[in-house]
């Protein structure tokens, strides 16, 4: 009787023991891949699954996207200068059963292809490009992991660079090249100004020329400026122009007022004599 218990203890304990090897649970941002004395059966769905006890293996797969960063790699450009370029890539599996079939291991295997891409892509291209240009580069090395581990049931979803380390003499180099297209600007937008200030003082002018009484008018405004510093003493140049035009006035009337001026008599004419009378200046009269 007593061995027909212990029997019976057994059996029970290894069917609790059976029960829980064959219960599974598939949460829900997974997948399972479940092999059969070593053949795959299929992918199993979320929720729970109940698989053959040591006869059924059940591989979980993690459908979640996940974040791979790229360590920093030394990279010579185009034009030869020596970089450090690092990046961090997002992908997530799409097909369970080809990620555990295909590859042994799926993260290893994308991470070094994106180190190799990575150097493979930045060589390609200058340094320039490669400062202003990341969006593209990010978008080629994206392209080609995905051509890449397609067989291995994984999608690539973003490809970023994340840092970018110049040599120090290279830095010196972009910070003086930077200096000079920004003083390049300054003179550029100074001598535009220059010409609109010009062309605006041309038209200023023709409109005083217009109307006379603008000049004098600016004038008073600039005295009036002036004496809002509270100077003791205003030095004010005179309108050249009123001045040259009152000059040219006055010579105008000295020149009428003396009336026309007498012929110079030619060298060698001969010379009517003169009398007492016209060397007094008083006229001749006739006798």
């Amino acid at each position: 009787m007593k061995l027909l218990i212990i029997i019976i203890v057994i059996l029970a304990v290894l069917l609790l023991l059976g029960l829980a090897i064959s219960i599974k649970i598939v949460k829900q941002y997974e997948q399972g891949v479940l092999f059969r004395f070593g053949r795959v059966l299929g992918a199993r769905e979320p929720g729970f699954r109940m698989i053959v006890p040591f006869a059924d293996i059940l591989h979980r797969v993690s459908l979640r996207i996940v974040t791979m960063p790229i360590q920093s790699q030394g990279i010579i450009t185009r034009d030869n200068v020596s970089v450090d370029v690092s990046a961090v890539a997002y992908f997530r599996i799409v097909d369970a059963v080809k990620s555990v079939v295909a590859i042994e291991n799926v993260h290893a295997a994308i991470d070094q292809i994106a180190q190799t891409t990575l150097r493979k892509v930045v060589g390609q291209h200058t340094l320039d490009e490669t400062l202003s240009e990341t969006d593209r580069i990010n978008l080629d090395i994206r392209q080609i992991l995905d051509v890449s581990t397609v067989e291995w049931g994984v999608e690539v979803t973003l490809v970023e660079l994340k840092d970018i380390q110049l040599p120090d003499s290279m830095k010196r180099a972009m910070a003086r090249q930077a200096e000079a297209e920004r003083e390049k600007r300054a003179k550029i937008i100074n001598a535009e100004g220059e010409s609109l200030a010009a062309a605006a003082l041309g038209d200023a002018s023709d409109t005083m020329m217009a109307h006379p009484l603008a000049l004098q008018l600016r004038n008073l405004q600039s005295l009036v400026e002036i004496g809002v510093d509270k100077n003791t003493t205003v030095v004010f140049p005179a309108p050249l122009m009123t001045t040259i035009a009152e000059l040219g006035a006055f010579l105008a009337r000295e020149k009428a007022a003396a009336g026309p001026v007498a012929p110079v008599p030619p060298v060698g004419a001969a010379h009517a004599p003169l009398d007492a009378a016209t060397l007094n200046g008083t006229p001749a009269t006739g006798s």
